[in-house]
């Protein structure tokens, strides 16, 4: 390796693009085009630097599978950087078990970690936290840089999980690394992720004073405040994740003190039931009311109330761990199980923004421009869903999208003052 390829290498892992390319701008040969399409990357030319990107795998020979795999981490850095969500991950780990075995660990780690955090944007946190399950953070000899890359995914993932202390363990590790790699966009990062933790993540919709129930005020709760609500023995209706439980069911339901959520994610009549009804709590909700919210219909008759009868008999069988349904002369109404400690309290959590496109807005919160198809990928929608929600937020000006036809991505400005983190698409474990 000449002298120029490795002072343009040192440039970029200090994050010096532009003197990185003072070396090597005017070189075709494969190196230094690996080399310009990484520099490329840093300064936000993402599809130049994956053009030249290929273009150095091409050039590099048969023989030189080493380099070869090296550009293909790479093109996927800057292919997650663009939100393209369609190479599968496995391929990045097979890419990694390669490197790994010809002495590359720097880049095999790369490798797992663009891998492991492909698979938190697409909200497969199980398949995220086998993969970082492999690494160590204290590992002798890891690049700082590296390392705090490394804190950045594990801290991501725990919060994913509402594992706040273990986020901020793994940010404070993150922050060390970041200051040791003196590189100022990645310590930006990670102040950003610090700070997360300080803005409202969820609204606690608070009940009326009085047997009436209705919702009279709203609470904005952090993320602590969130795990430590579904650690507690209340009966939560989450609207973040639209899940219903508690973080303790009565011995009688032979469960011991082991959490346990219902997800009515794909029931949405099902929720928008139990939605309502924690709402009226500790009143009740009228019929006409929940034929109104589940059914969206101002008008209802009899296969109306029929209906909602079958609805309600459904979701009475599902809550029975946490509570029971009972009909009164306005409609029905929702009655918690005693907890250890006697009544039992009804919380409900609503996104810190409201809206039905609030997990698509909370994707496009991270300031990354994104394609249709990876936001259908990410919220397990179909592309023609996601196109009319966002032509909707066009409308409202909520989002703008640059490019046209197959080049076109969507963005949206940050959500200030609040973390996105609930409104993510996964599902939740809390078992």
């Amino acid at each position: 390796m000449d002298s120029l390829i490795t002072a343009a290498a040192r440039a970029l892992a200090a994050g010096d693009a532009l003197g990185a390319l003072q070396r090597v701008a005017l070189r075709d040969d494969p190196p230094a085009l690996a080399l310009r399409g990484i520099a490329m990357a840093q300064l936000g030319e993402h599809p130049r630097a994956r053009e030249l990107l290929r273009r150095a795998a091409k050039g590099f020979g048969a023989h030189e599978e080493l380099a070869r795999a090296r550009c293909v981490v790479a093109e996927a850095e800057v292919a997650l950087a663009q939100r393209d969500l369609n190479g599968p991950p496995h391929a990045l780990v097979a890419a990694a078990a390669a490197l790994a075995v010809r002495g590359d660990r720097a880049n095999a780690l790369q490798a797992r970690l663009i891998a492991a955090r492909q698979w938190l944007l697409m909200g497969r946190l199980g398949e995220a936290a086998a993969l970082l399950a492999t690494i160590d953070l204290q590992e002798p000899g890891m690049p700082p840089a590296l390392a705090a890359v490394a804190g950045l995914t594990l801290a991501e993932l725990a919060l994913r999980s509402l594992r706040v202390a273990a986020a901020r363990d793994a940010l404070a590790q993150a922050r060390e690394a970041a200051a040791r790699a003196r590189v100022p966009a990645l310590l930006a990062e990670v102040d950003e992720a610090l700070a997360a933790l300080q803005r409202p993540a969820a609204r606690r919709l608070l009940p009326s004073e009085g047997d009436g129930g209705g919702v009279a005020r709203e609470q904005l709760l952090r993320l602590d405040d969130v795990a430590a609500l579904l650690a507690s023995e209340v009966l939560v209706v989450d609207a973040c994740r639209h899940r219903l439980g508690s973080g303790w069911v009565g011995a009688q339901e032979g469960s011991g003190a082991a959490p346990t959520w219902l997800s009515l994610a794909r029931r949405p009549i099902l929720f928008a039931l139990a939605y309502d009804l924690a709402q009226a709590w500790p009143g009740d909700a009228e019929r006409d009311a929940l034929i109104a919210s589940a059914f969206r219909t101002r008008h209802p008759d009899d296969t109306h109330r029929a209906r909602l009868r079958v609805e309600l008999g459904r979701l009475r069988a599902l809550v029975k761990p946490w509570a029971r349904i009972e009909a009164t002369a306005r409609g029905f109404a929702l009655r918690p199980l005693d907890g250890r400690d006697g009544g039992r309290a009804v919380v409900v959590l609503a996104p810190p923004i409201a809206g039905e496109q609030a997990s698509l807005l909370a994707l496009l919160a991270d300031g990354a421009a994104w394609s249709t198809s990876a936001l259908a990928l990410a919220l397990g929608n179909s592309q023609r869903t996601v196109q009319r929600a966002l032509a909707e937020l066009q409308e409202q000006g909520r989002v703008r999208s640059i490019g046209q036809a197959r080049a076109q991505r969507w963005l949206a400005p940050p959500l200030a003052g609040f973390t996105p983190i609930l409104l993510l698409p996964a599902a939740l474990s809390f078992e």
